[in-house]
């Protein structure tokens, strides 16, 4: 994220915790290689979970309500509704503490990753990204949220 224009929506950090779940959600190869594998650093699925609905209550209400703040047009928002609901229903059957390994032999997991690849290439498209790049830890999440913010 780092060449992301975050700073352009008004809720820039909420955007930058949904992007990151996303891509996270999205990507198989590194599913294995991080969360099956246990690698630190980056969380594990109810993690991503809860950064994708966390502030902005996705699990709750549509995203369409953040149009103009922490998305930028409807098609972003509709993306992210179809990702939060396919990856919220198989977090419910499975439970909030199952293994990475629960989530990935889902029978809707696959289903669940296409929804977030979809929304997670719309929003870096859109903020200028390479939606292909791997996802970033989520320290370096907190130190470009946090670098952004004006120094005083």
């Amino acid at each position: 994220m780092g060449a992301m224009p975050l700073n352009d929506m008004p809720w820039w950090r909420w955007r930058a915790n949904v992007r990151s779940a996303l891509h996270m959600l999205s990507d198989p190869a590194f599913q294995q290689e991080t969360w099956v594998a246990g690698l630190p650093g980056y969380g594990d699925v109810t993690d991503a979970v809860y950064r994708l609905v966390e502030d902005t209550w996705l699990d709750n209400w549509s995203a369409e309500k953040y149009v103009g703040t922490i998305f930028r047009d409807s098609q972003e928002a509709a993306l992210v509704d179809v990702a939060v609901l396919r990856v919220l229903r198989i977090l419910h059957q499975v439970g909030a503490d199952a293994p990475a390994t629960a989530y990935l032999e889902h029978h809707g997991w696959p289903e669940a990753v296409r929804a977030a690849r979809d929304a997670h290439v719309r929003m870096a498209t859109a903020d200028g990204e390479d939606p292909d790049v791997p996802p970033r830890s989520l320290e370096v999440l907190a130190i470009l949220t946090r670098g952004l913010e004006p120094q005083e």
